[in-house]
């Protein structure tokens, strides 16, 4: 058979021993199960395979019989036949019986352990750290949901129960031909070889044009896709019969490919077919002289039971090998569900958590249940068993950090800053200069090499990262809005806010304008990231859903990139509402939108070349400077 599968050529496991004993450990809580599915399909093939055995009595112990009887004038008895009929058709019915009770229990343990295995990835996936999806596309992430399980439902429900049942079978049949006729049996033994041998051949050239059809549809597919995105530009600047070109080339390439894949594959049916008739009839031819000159060892009832047998020997070998294409794939996509699975969860040593709190007659910070509207820093001490609290402010300091994404490659050099409660601190720069990853550390998405980032005079690794991501409020370039209402999207930055949060929020951030005016306003339903809403819209409920958050430190990270000038204006006098009192990091290449910042960083390959206030850096006549007048522009 060709090394090609349902879904495209055949993926072979780097460790399939490995994969397999680890997938069997998800199949032994259903140990009972396989074991009367064996048993089920144990049933169905010896049936099946009997009831082929069963027809030499048929023929040699009840219909010859009979005809004689018949011939000779003497009374015929039907009793005895019809009974064996019966017997024959409830084995029959019992080998049908027994296949739909092993399909059926197979389904449930497919279903089972694949909802088990799909719950244990998205659950681990959840603690795993930025960087994993960082460094992969969310279509590799996904082809672990999608294909991968495909796969491994295919093999468990069906190839599965059918290698088995082909082996029971192949066993069955050769004990059953041995019986019938050892000489027979030597002569199809002998036939098999050949025919696997045509078929291996055909195969093997098969299998290398359907590789070569997959790269040429995976090329087509991703020509289509990329058109598709870019039909404006392309019909903005006249390419329509440069793309119909380019279209017809590719297509072209797949026709040739899968002509030259499927002209192989469609040769297999017919050779195969073909050779078991010529199998048959050389049996057939055989069985015939045997009955002529030994007819005390060869009947016409053994001829007629040992045909159907060539057939069922040649075809579970068959079966075998193409289940076991599809047992590779399956192993080999287990092998990616497996190496998501071992994937190490984000590392948490911290243990100062976010607690609810007041202050007492004394005025000291204490731990509360009710709200007050104020929070604190739970400090628990190793050495005396002592806790402390520190009021929640948002007060952020970075001490001489160093921080590279990979270690031979630093991004950030000695970086030292500090921003107090109600100060707004902008980062401006080129792409890459390192603005987006001072955020990213912040929250703790990556952990520094070097230096320390202090939060309430706190070291952000000692707070817990939950409870530290639960103090930030962010808002990012690429906004991202769940299927569900316009009032669950905005609630999804406090679960507890209420229906008045979530209005103020967005008034907060001059979204209640543009929601009121949707068809069902508040409880207009979003789908397909927002489809329905425009960019600037979007990104204004990000903006509310920070907002209903309530943090003291907010990071607007390209927060009003895709918003219009006068959109922008409506909301500054929202956003300067939210930001007051608070500890707000910007990042932007509108330097308009920074002016007002206490302090603005010029980073410049991950150090900061210039930093001050606006009219600071314009008396400086530096790359801010540049930047504002137009003598250099942003990248």
């Amino acid at each position: 058979m060709p090394p090609h599968g349902p879904r495209g050529p055949i993926a072979k496991p780097k460790n399939a021993k490995g994969t397999l004993r680890r997938l069997i450990g998800y199949l032994k809580p259903h140990r009972v199960k396989l074991a009367l599915v064996s048993l089920c399909i144990l049933g169905a093939t010896l049936a099946s395979t009997t009831g082929t055995y069963m027809l030499k009595s048929v023929v040699d112990d009840y219909l010859t019989p009979m005809a004689n009887a018949r011939l000779a004038g003497t009374g015929v008895d039907y009793g005895p036949f019809l009974h064996f009929l019966i017997v024959l058709m409830g084995m029959y019915l019992a080998g049908a019986a027994a296949q739909f009770i092993y399909n059926r229990l197979m389904m449930l343990v497919s279903t089972s352990t694949l909802n088990l295995l799909r719950k244990e990835m998205f659950d681990h996936m959840e603690d795993l750290p930025i960087r994993y999806f960082d460094q992969r596309t969310h279509g590799e992430i996904m082809s672990r949901y999608t294909n991968d399980t495909d796969t491994l439902r295919e093999f468990l429900s069906q190839s599965f129960p059918q290698a088995v049942s082909s082996a029971f079978s192949l066993a069955f049949s050769l004990f059953y031909m041995v019986r019938l006729n050892i000489w027979m049996t030597l002569l199809v033994l002998a036939l098999t070889p050949v025919m696997f041998k045509i078929t291996a051949t055909i195969g093997k050239k098969s299998g290398a044009n359907f590789v070569a059809q997959q790269r040429a549809v995976g090329a087509l597919n991703g020509y289509i896709e990329e058109t598709i995105e870019g039909q404006r530009v392309v019909q903005v600047f006249c390419h329509e019969e440069k793309a119909k070109e380019a279209f017809s080339g590719k297509n072209e390439d797949v026709r040739v490919a899968g002509t030259r894949a499927n002209t192989f594959a469609s040769l297999l049916g017919p050779i195969m077919n073909n050779l078991g008739h010529i199998t048959y009839v050389i049996i057939a031819l055989v069985g015939a002289i045997l009955i002529l000159h030994d007819p005390q060892h060869a009947s016409l009832g053994m001829l007629i039971s040992f045909l159907p047998f060539t057939r069922q020997f040649s075809q579970p070998i068959s079966n075998l090998s193409q289940q076991f294409n599809i047992i590779m794939q399956a192993l080999a996509g287990a092998e990616r569900i497996f190496e998501l699975l071992d994937e190490p969860v984000e590392e948490d040593n911290g243990y100062v958590t976010l607690v609810r709190a007041k202050k007492d007659e004394s005025g000291n910070i204490i731990e509360c249940k009710e709200r007050t509207g104020m929070w604190a820093w739970k400090h628990p001490h190793k050495a005396d068993g002592s806790v402390t609290y520190t009021e929640w402010k948002g007060d952020v300091v970075f001490e001489d950090v160093t921080f590279g994404y990979v270690p031979e490659k630093t991004v950030l050099h000695n970086i030292s800053l500090y921003a107090r409660p109600g100060e707004k601190i902008a980062f401006v720069g080129s792409t890459g200069a390192g603005k987006t990853t001072i955020t990213n550390l912040i929250n703790r998405f990556y952990d520094i090499q070097g230096g320390k980032i202090r939060y309430d005079g706190i070291n952000i690794e000692k707070i817990k990262k939950d409870d530290l991501r639960r103090s930030l409020g962010m808002v990012l370039q690429d906004t991202h809005l769940f299927t569900g209402t316009v009032r669950e999207n905005i609630r999804y930055g406090r679960l507890d806010a209420t229906d008045a949060d979530i209005e103020k929020a967005a008034k907060i951030a001059n979204a209640d304008f543009f929601i009121t005016h949707l068809p069902q306003g508040y409880d207009t339903m979003l789908t397909g990231d927002g489809a329905n809403l425009s960019q600037g819209q979007r990104q204004l409920l990000a903006i509310a859903r920070a907002a209903v958050a309530d943090p003291p430190v907010l990071i607007l990270d390209e927060a009003t990139s895709s918003i219009d000038t006068r959109t922008e204006a409506l909301i500054e006098k929202g956003m300067d509402g939210l930001m007051k009192g608070r500890t707000v990091f910007v990042i932007a290449h509108r330097l308009s939108t920074v002016r007002n910042s206490q302090a603005i960083m010029v980073l410049e390959n991950g150090v900061i070349i210039e930093r001050g206030n606006h009219e600071q850096l314009l008396e400086q006549k530096g790359k801010y400077y540049q930047l504002y007048t137009g003598m250099f522009e942003l990248s």
